[in-house]
């Protein structure tokens, strides 16, 4: 089962985080979500496709989503990472807003392949002492591949990972791959609520 996140309804900043979350939304729809043929990443072909950059790379876009998932985040955090090049602005904001609530929390990203020189490192970012936790972010969630690629290298550099936290779930597989793997899988938004602002913003 996926979780939405949602702020928590006793938390004092309850109504600014749902405030952020429409505007995330709306956000989404008006610079990331375009319809028309599309071959995705996994080789599947789609009507719609989302740019998540266009909105993770933007300045309000990025400080919604650090707030917004930074609020979410479990207190145990000691780190949130992703795989390059879709999640590297994602926790980097989380990081950021981290320490502007005076929360900080590192930011690792996970390369797709070893460096090829120096440390020959996967990850990149502060040192976590062993059996860290740490939560991997993604902007877009298909088959949840990407996610589980940088799950299992920073299962292999000693972390505990147990989370996976996504802006969109296109629901193609993504939550069912979590869930057999035994991660928890929270999303800020499904493709249905996308799709539904979408063409209440073109009417």
């Amino acid at each position: 089962m996926i979780d939405s996140l949602q702020p928590s309804p006793d938390s004092s900043t309850t109504i600014d985080l749902t405030q952020q979350r429409q505007f995330l939304l709306d956000l989404l729809c008006q610079l990331a979500y375009k319809e028309g043929d599309f071959v995705l990443s996994s080789g599947q072909r789609s009507f719609y496709y989302i740019n998540g950059k266009q909105v993770t790379l933007h300045p309000q876009g990025a400080l919604a989503i650090g707030r917004l998932l930074l609020s979410s985040l479990p207190l145990d955090t000691a780190g949130v990472a992703g795989l390059t090049l879709g999640a590297d602005p994602i926790v980097s904001a989380v990081s950021v807003v981290s320490a502007l609530e005076n929360r900080p929390i590192p930011a690792l990203i996970i390369r797709k392949e070893a460096k090829g020189h120096g440390t020959m490192a996967y990850i990149e970012g502060p040192s976590l002492p062993p059996g860290a936790k740490v939560v991997v972010l993604e902007d877009v969630v298909t088959t949840g591949q990407s996610a589980l690629k940088a799950v299992e290298r920073l299962k292999d550099a000693g972390y505990s990972v147990e989370q996976v936290m996504a802006l969109v779930d296109r629901q193609q597989g993504g939550a069912e791959l979590y869930e057999s793997t035994g991660l928890k899988f929270q999303t800020l938004f499904t493709i249905q609520e996308l799709q539904q602002r979408y063409k209440q913003l073109q009417a």
